[in-house]
């Protein structure tokens, strides 16, 4: 592991339990697609306030589970040590996005108002139902309906009416008492 610095950290995944004796670990992918985290490369690790990158020495399928294999990382015992470590890279690692698609990264902490005007809260995290993904919004406070939390479908057109990632603001057409 090389010690390197980073200057806009993006989460990718997250180190999984060690898998056999030889150092292999479990990869649990944020990505789209599960495999597409071995597309960026290199990784990163944070332990303390120290960046380390993580040279990928090779990868495979196990079970419907990514499994690594890191570059001087050869026992079961050092790969342990590296478990429930986050997956970083650069931001500028990740590909230009088309008109109208969005990292969810980029969705966080937006403050989301209905087209009535009505502040719903901020987004704190996403979820990927199948059908759509859904947005997490919470109030800072309970609201006039008693709700702190809202779970928002991401449709474009119906619900999602207007993303302005400048202002960091959504607007969308749902109503407050959902």
């Amino acid at each position: 592991m090389m010690s390197t610095q980073l200057n806009r950290p993006v989460i990718l995944g997250k180190l999984g339990s060690a898998y056999g004796i030889r150092g292999w670990l479990r990869v649990f992918s944020s990505t789209e697609l599960a495999e597409s985290i071995i597309d960026y490369q290199p990784w990163f690790i944070k332990q303390g306030a120290n960046w380390h990158q993580l040279e990928l020495e090779s990868w495979r399928w196990h079970n419907h589970e990514i499994v690594v294999k890191i570059k001087g990382i050869d026992d079961r015992d050092l790969a342990n040590s590296l478990t429930n470590k986050e997956l970083f890279i650069e931001e500028n690692q990740l590909p230009i996005l088309e008109e109208g698609e969005y990292y969810w990264k980029d969705l966080m902490k937006c403050q989301v108002v209905n087209t009535k005007g009505y502040d719903l809260g901020q987004v704190t995290d996403m979820m990927e139902t199948g059908s759509n993904d859904v947005l997490v919004v919470k109030a800072n406070l309970k609201d006039a309906f008693g709700k702190t939390e809202r779970l928002i479908p991401f449709i474009e057109g119906q619900v999602i009416m207007q993303i302005d990632l400048k202002t960091k603001l959504i607007i969308v057409d749902w109503d407050p008492d959902f």
